[in-house]
């Protein structure tokens, strides 16, 4: 077991070379985080899925600033995303309390988001804008009703989790028509509102709970820091990077780590 300050120091580190090696994929470093945390930090189960979301927290605002200041909000569809991913997060946050506490049954659920999204940034090429922003929406678009419901889906994947969703809805959306300059804001910035909910929720139910369901305050804001700073790396190196070869080795890495959670869970 790591010492005091090296444990915060160890977290923000490992959170910097993460984050750095997942946003030229495209996905949350948060994916990769929990993983680390359980294994190498000895974050005790369920806290470490709120101290996964507190990650979130400090993490993501960057970004949505940054978005800001390209005059990016994700508009209307930022709204539509959080009002499923809200309701959902709060869902999914007792869920694992309630539900799955133990190690066991949450390494199965572990394997069951690893090893699809592993499969399908593995599998997939990036999905390229081939419209205009100003050409005529795609048949293919998910409606309005259909997109608040798989949002409060994947919401309450990532109250179990410990994600924010951004990096399961990102594609999806995109994939259905809808350009990435507009889905990109709009998926961080839910990401982030569902992660504060998440970081909330688990915070109240430590008050009626016993044994560790609270975050870890110090961890969870270490691992932002450096979330915070490897994101705004990876992101200025993305360019010169082949992007491609990114998402497979990306994608084997975290389709690896979902096969060992899932035969620790089978074992």
């Amino acid at each position: 077991m790591l010492g005091p300050g090296w444990r915060e120091l160890v977290a923000l580190t490992a959170a910097y070379v993460i984050a750095v090696v997942a946003t030229p994929a495209g996905i949350s470093g948060a994916v990769l985080l929990l993983p680390f945390q359980v294994g190498i930090l000895g974050t005790p189960s369920p806290a470490v899925t709120p101290t996964n979301l507190l990650y979130n927290v400090v993490a993501t605002p960057g970004g949505v600033y940054r978005y800001w200041r390209q005059h990016q909000t994700g508009g209307r569809l930022a709204l539509v995303l959080t009002a499923g991913t809200l309701p959902g997060v709060i869902a999914g946050s007792v869920i694992r309390v309630e539900l799955l506490p133990g190690p066991a049954v949450f390494d199965l659920v572990v394997s069951a988001v690893l090893i699809p999204l592993g499969a399908w940034i593995s599998l997939t090429r990036p999905i390229r804008p081939t419209q205009p922003a100003d050409s005529p929406r795609s048949d293919r678009m998910i409606k309005v009703s259909a997109l608040v419901i798989l949002a409060a889906a994947v919401g309450c994947v990532g109250g179990i989790y410990g994600i924010g969703g951004g990096s399961i809805l990102a594609p999806v959306l995109v994939g259905s028509g809808r350009r990435p300059a507009e889905v990109a804001p709009a998926a961080l910035a839910s990401t982030f509102v569902t992660s504060v909910a998440g970081v909330i929720t688990f915070t109240i139910l430590a008050v009626h709970q016993s044994g560790h369901v609270a975050p870890d305050w110090p961890t969870g804001i270490a691992l932002g820091a450096g979330g915070l700073a490897g994101a705004y790396t990876g992101a200025r190196l993305q360019a010169r990077l082949p992007e491609l070869a990114i998402r497979r080795v990306m994608g084997v890495l975290v389709f690896a780590i979902g096969v060992r959670y899932l035969w620790a869970g089978l074992s």
